[in-house]
This record gives structure tokens, C-alpha cells and sequence, in this order.
């Protein structure tokens, strides 16, 4: 697998962050290598926060993504997009959480924008909006085929507690529905 670098921006304490640690330990469960590096502001919860995840199967000498770098990148705050969108490369695969995020015309023309609305998914379908970040991971695994899906699941689970698994899995399993919808209907 040649390397893949994905991004995940939000603000603090919508669980960008938990994602890509799954990402990154997924991939060294299988061997790999996976890194995670986030940036984030000084404010707990409202401020801009991004994460860069780095996969690959050779060693990764350096952490961080150089801008036109990133692969996929899912966004689910606009003030994050608009901060961290010109590190994806150009024709690249950008996800929004379409009732927050606010893409221009140009954006579109430069990237591939795949709208999925992430929090409603979590809010209202799964039943708890605080499993958007899984329902984040499964949209970004489909799409990007970046982790054995067996793998990445288990690792999920060992990183959240076992009372929620049910509710978790619900939440993957619904990410995943839409990301293939979305590949369907491109």
C-alpha cells in the first residue's frame, strides 16, 4: 500500500481526535505504520482542531502532511474546512457534515466534495451524537480503503468502553451505508 494521508478537522469535542488514534493503531495492528499528529487551539471545547492521519507500510520518517499532501479529509466545522481544506490535494476527496460546513463553488471545482450529514447520523439515527466520530471512521475506511475493516472495528472497540460497543458498531455500520451510497450516486 503506498502511503495514505487523511485528515480530520472539527472543533474541540466533537471526537476528531479519537479518530485518528483508532486510525493509527488499526494500522499497526496490521503491521504498518500509523501516526497521528493534531493541532488544536487553546480552548477545550468551540476551536478549531485537525488531525493528519499518516498510514503506510514502510517506515514514516516524517509526522506531519505538507500542504497539497493529504488524500481525504473529513470536516465537520466550517471555521476547520476553511483552515485545513489547502492541504488536500487537488482533486482530492473532501467530506462535510453539509449543515455546517459551507464549501464554495471553487472548492468544488478543486476537490471531490462528498456531503454526509455526520452529526445527524449520529444525533438522530444511531442515537447518540457523541458516536459521530465512528460514523466519521467508517465513512473515511470506505471511501479510502485504508484498513482491513475487520481490524479497524476491534480496534474501535478496545478503544471505547464495552457498554457502548452495540451503539458503536450501529454507528460504523451506518457510515459505512452512507459512504457506499455516496460512491454509488459519484
Amino acid at each position: 500500500m503506498a502511503r495514505t494521508l487523511m485528515r480530520f478537522t472539527g472543533v474541540g469535542g466533537q471526537g476528531v481526535l479519537l479518530a485518528g488514534e483508532i486510525f493509527a493503531a488499526a494500522k499497526i495492528k496490521t503491521g504498518g505504520y500509523g501516526l497521528k499528529t493534531a493541532t488544536y487551539t487553546s480552548q477545550v471545547r468551540g476551536g478549531p482542531t485537525v488531525v493528519d492521519i499518516t498510514l503506510d507500510d514502510d517506515e514514516i520518517y516524517y509526522p506531519y502532511a505538507n500542504d497539497g499532501e493529504v488524500n481525504f479529509m473529513l470536516s465537520v466545522a466550517d471555521v476547520s474546512f476553511q483552515s485545513f481544506k489547502n492541504g488536500v490535494q487537488k482533486g482530492g476527496t473532501i467530506v462535510v457534515e453539509p449543515n455546517l460546513v459551507h464549501p464554495s463553488e471553487e472548492d468544488r471545482k478543486t476537490w471531490n466534495i462528498i456531503e454526509i450529514p455526520i452529526i445527524t447520523i449520529a444525533k438522530e439515527e444511531v442515537g447518540n451524537v457523541i458516536t459521530q466520530s465512528v460514523v466519521a471512521l467508517a465513512i473515511a475506511n470506505t471511501l479510502m480503503n485504508a484498513i482491513d475493516e475487520k481490524v479497524l472495528i476491534e480496534t474501535m472497540l478496545s478503544k471505547v468502553p464495552k457498554k457502548v460497543h452495540e451503539l458503536n458498531l450501529k454507528a460504523y455500520e451506518l457510515g459505512k451505508k452512507y459512504a457506499l451510497e455516496a460512491m454509488a450516486s459519484a
